[in-house]
């Protein structure tokens, strides 16, 4: 009988690099949720009106504490559910684009998705009076008829010219948006406010159970050809050597943008979402990009950004938009003096 081959040692120094690999991966992963459900919790049971963790186990289960039930019900948890999915749906987005593309600021707000998906909602409601569900559709078309624009005017290979395109296309929009801002009267004033800072403050559940229904279609492909992200960012001839088309490239690249849009759609385009919540899952998991730990961390910082604008003054609400472009700015701004890029992915 022979003897069952042992490893190699370089097989054996692989195979542990690929096990550490593997535990760092679910340690940034399991520790962002953590956090993440810290922050929620924060959300729900603190603030001016505090709940018990009893009591809230007690509403969540049918019974009726007069005062608590409406607030959380009504109030503070379709807040933070809203903020969760709709932080996830950016996450997951931002991190797709930095990936694929090999560009730390390919995110759908830098490159003018977010801001097509604004000035369709800003134009629909100042020029067309339209609200609600009209309002939301118009902003996902925008947001995909400006990523079709950006893709096709950047040609094949895309890359650095793509974001070029896209934020030459951002400052056009931004004119569009403040043209348009100028023809609205009071009420639809603050209408467009919304759309151009981003908020979480009209939640409710019908917005919620679509925004559900949305991603449960949406993550899962998205899972499906993420496969592929490795391949992707050695480079299009190694991607293209490995079997990995730029159809299905660019199929992964409309995935992202349907979930930015219709993060956009529930809540507006909350700045610098996208742009943070992947470099930061990835210098926790040291330089590897992880499109789970980048949508936790987009959910994190749009729950705990909500936190800080309601609570952060006393009898003043911002909207969570104005604290997380407040932390995305600086972060662009090193960003460009340092030239930084990640590379790897996992």
């Amino acid at each position: 009988m022979l003897a069952p081959e042992r490893d190699t040692p370089d097989v054996e120094v692989v195979r542990r690099a690929r096990g550490r690999t593997a535990r760092r991966r679910s340690l940034v992963v399991g520790g962002l949720a953590v956090a993440l459900l810290l922050a929620f919790g924060a959300r729900v049971l603190l603030g001016d009106y505090t709940v018990t963790i009893p009591d809230f186990l007690r509403i969540l289960t049918g019974t009726e504490i007069p005062g608590a039930s409406y607030i959380v019900m009504e109030s503070k948890l379709p807040r933070a559910v809203l903020a969760v999915l709709v932080g996830v749906a950016f996450g997951v987005a931002g991190g797709i684009f930095q990936t694929t593309l090999r560009n730390p600021l390919a995110s759908p707000d830098i490159i003018g998705i977010n801001l097509g998906a604004s000035a369709a909602a800003v134009v629909a409601i100042v020029l067309l009076d339209l609200q609600g569900v009209p309002v939301s559709v118009a902003a996902v078309a925008g947001a995909i008829g400006i990523a079709v624009l950006v893709r096709v005017a950047a040609g094949p290979g895309a890359g650095y010219r793509l974001v070029l395109v896209g934020i030459g296309v951002a400052s056009a929009l931004q004119a569009v948006i403040q043209y348009v801002f100028t023809r609205a009267d009071e009420y639809d004033a603050q209408l467009v406010l919304r759309w151009l800072t981003g908020s979480v403050s009209s939640a409710d559940w019908p917005t919620i159970r679509v925004l559900v229904l949305l991603l449960a279609l949406l993550l899962p492909a998205v899972a499906l050809l993420a496969r592929s992200l490795r391949a992707t960012e050695l480079g299009d001839e190694a991607a293209a050597g490995l079997g990995i088309t730029p159809r299905r490239t660019d199929l992964l690249l409309m995935l992202a943008v349907l979930l930015g849009a219709v993060g956009v759609a529930a809540a507006g385009p909350i700045a610098f979402v996208s742009f943070l919540a992947a470099p930061i899952a990835r210098a926790l998991n040291r330089g590897r990009t992880t499109l789970v730990g980048a949508g936790l961390a987009g959910g994190l910082i749009v729950v705990a950004g909500d936190y800080v604008a309601d609570y952060l003054l006393a009898d003043i609400n911002f909207p969570v938009g104005v604290v997380t472009g407040a932390l995305g700015a600086p972060f662009l701004l090193w960003l460009l003096a340092r030239g930084r890029t990640g590379r790897r992915v996992a």
